[in-house]
């Protein structure tokens, strides 16, 4: 297994060469101390605008001030509650942008995680200003992406934004940061598992082709991040440096494809789901990344059904035959989802998707020649779902729907919503291509509900 320094050096460096926009990518032990050189190689600007949380500035705030004004500049700290924790929206950005709109000389700065960062990133990126995120935890892949995740009215989507000019994460804050918070980021990362998966189906169904300069930046390296879970959990150093790498190196693998499907697919959709939802377990909201965690479960338990099948034997004429017209897939989604703004949304996106007859037919027909090379090409990426919890109960991150308060009957209905949400092709669509959604779900319920990861010690 490579070392973390030497993937520094031979992925995350030549990912930043490549970068239209990222200049320096700093990780390692004690590097806060070294935010205000790094943030002065950036702009010119005299004063920084901080942006953080109040549990982002607990953790690594005074020390990034202390920083930055050691550099000659003036800092204006803007920090967020955490009670009720800041919502992955564009309304929330807002405070960021306001300050950013009404001085042309405040150049910004994340402290934070996930939120925190997609939020500075929004807000920096609608009034034209490059910025500088100190990441305070390995909780999610999103550092170093052009894009940020953020609902706008209602509907969760990826903004088209840009990625910052330089990354910082301190080892020593990382591995002090929660640990599920640390989990998390493990959950998001293992999400790039079943998103492989569905890429894979989306290139040999000729509907998406796999990138050769995204795809082998994750998938080439996958495993060996999630080797180890278990120092994941414990604060160990080298481990949170491994799964780092691979999360910054995802946020890379997106700017380069200009889309997130190299981190992204059914796993995601279920997570966006109840973010969208504003799901919240034991009075606090769940995170992204324990989203997905979970989805990722789920996600991988429909694979684990699809490769039991023989796809060669697909039946076109009967499957054809079956398949509903484009309003019943639109009364479908409005029996699926009944909130009006997330509903339209995704009535967008069906029609974007949705196959004619002919190309439908077609499709079949290649799934059917080329079903068992596909299926080694799976079995050989992919992990079985209760495989996958236990990696992810050792991590810290959780596995199962009922981990994050999560009903069984709430699982299958977010499974069956999730299908209509995004155009990316996903083994969602794959299934629904063959007509066996129902079935599926139906066989991976029992599962997914009666998992014996479910209960992380």
């Amino acid at each position: 297994m490579s070392t973390w320094t030497s993937q520094m050096d031979s992925l995350i460096a030549p990912a930043v060469a490549r970068s239209e926009v990222t200049d320096e990518v700093v990780l390692g032990a004690g590097r806060l101390r070294d935010t205000g050189a790094l943030v002065a190689r950036m702009t010119r600007m005299p004063r920084v605008l901080l942006c953080a949380d109040e549990a982002g500035f607990q953790a690594a705030g005074q020390a990034v001030v202390t920083s930055l004004e050691a550099a000659g500049f003036e800092v204006e700290a803007h920090v967020l509650p955490v009670n009720p924790l800041p919502k992955a929206s564009v309304e929330e950005a807002e405070p960021f942008r306001v300050a950013l709109a009404a001085d042309a000389d405040l150049f910004p700065v994340s402290v934070g995680s996930g939120v925190i960062n997609d939020l500075t990133k929004y807000a920096a990126f609608r009034t034209d200003r490059r910025y500088v995120t100190v990441a305070t935890a390995a909780s999610m892949d999103g550092y170093t992406s052009a894009g940020a995740p953020l609902a706008e009215n209602g509907f969760k989507v990826t903004i088209p934004t840009r990625a910052p000019i330089a990354m910082l994460a301190d080892l020593d804050i990382i591995a002090t940061a929660p640990a599920e918070m640390n989990g998390w980021g493990y959950g998001d990362l293992a999400g790039k598992v079943p998103a492989g998966g569905d890429w894979i189906l989306a290139d040999a169904l000729g509907v998406e082709p796999i990138d050769t300069v995204a795809w082998p930046m994750v998938q080439d390296h996958l495993k060996g991040w999630l080797a180890g879970p278990d120092g994941v959990r414990s604060g160990e150093r080298d481990s949170l440096a491994r799964l780092f790498v691979g999360l910054a190196a995802v946020g890379f693998a997106m700017e380069a494809h200009a889309s997130s499907r190299p981190a992204s697919g059914a796993d995601h959709q279920i997570a966006h789901m109840w973010e969208m939802e504003g799901l919240t377990h034991q009075d606090q909201k769940v995170s992204h990344g324990a989203a997905v965690s979970v989805g990722c479960v789920a996600a991988l338990a429909l694979f684990d059904w699809l490769l039991d099948q023989d796809l060669s034997r697909l039946n076109v004429a009967d499957i054809l035959g079956a398949t509903p017209s484009l309003q019943a897939r639109k009364e479908a989604l409005l029996n699926a989802i009944d909130a009006p703004k997330i509903a339209q949304k995704a009535g967008v996106e069906l029609e974007a998707k949705f196959a004619t007859a002919d190309v439908h037919a077609a499709r079949l027909m290649v799934l059917k020649d080329c079903w068992p090379a596909l299926r080694n090409r799976l079995q050989s990426h992919l992990y079985r779902h209760q495989d996958m919890a236990d990696m992810l109960r050792q991590a810290g991150a959780p596995a199962f729907a009922r981990q994050i308060g999560v009903t069984p009957e709430h699982l299958l209905s977010t499974m069956r919503a999730a299908t209509f949400i995004r155009r990316r092709y996903t083994i969602f669509d794959l299934l629904h291509d063959i007509g066996q959604t129902e079935a599926a779900f139906a066989a991976v319920m029992p599962k997914l509900i009666s998992g014996k990861s479910a209960m992380a010690s």
